[in-house]
């Protein structure tokens, strides 16, 4: 996966010299540098009129007491094309206008989703069916404890098993 990375970042920006200079040729330079400027302009255009419409949409997934899951990894590849469209270059600004297509872009985030092991946490308990066995936290109260003569403390369960306190620092004080 590195190498992919490291050669995407080496053959970029020679791709995008290459078509600079092919679309320059076909077109002019001014054409090709006003080109370049109109993208980015569309691309912040397009970024505030899509983002809020994914906002509204991640706000009613909410409301309703769902987590949203899709409207997340649509919010990531919104910035992502926003950002391949602030990049001068052609290449770029067709991969970022290709991203601000909703068919294209959720047909890219099930492909991304299917790949991924996706764990949902949700009330301290993972979505694959509770916490990990070996976990040993106890979860007390204030009142759930009190403080023995000899310095130790109890739960209110009456266990036999010392409790501690997270209000304690040593002295004999209970803090909020």
């Amino acid at each position: 996966m590195g190498l992919y990375i490291i050669a995407a970042i080496i053959l970029l920006p020679l791709i995008e010299i290459a078509v600079f200079i092919w679309v320059g040729g076909l077109i002019g330079v001014l054409p090709t540098i006003l080109l370049t400027i109109i993208t980015a302009l569309a691309g912040t255009v397009m970024l505030r009129q899509q983002g809020l419409s994914l906002l509204t949409r991640m706000q009613s997934e909410l409301d309703a007491g769902r987590a949203p899951g899709s409207e997340v990894m649509q919010g990531a590849m919104i910035v992502l094309a926003s950002i391949f469209l602030l990049i001068p270059g052609f290449v770029t600004d067709a991969i970022g206008l290709l991203l601000f297509i909703p068919p294209v872009r959720q047909a890219l985030a099930n492909f991304i989703i299917a790949r991924s092991n996706v764990v949902i946490v949700q009330g301290g308990q993972t979505g694959q069916g509770g916490g990990r066995p070996d976990d040993h936290v106890v979860d007390l109260d204030q009142q759930d404890w009190s403080e023995k003569q000899d310095g130790s403390s109890e739960g209110s369960s009456g266990s036999d098993r010392p409790r501690i306190s997270p209000w304690q620092d040593g002295s004999n004080d209970a803090k909020p």
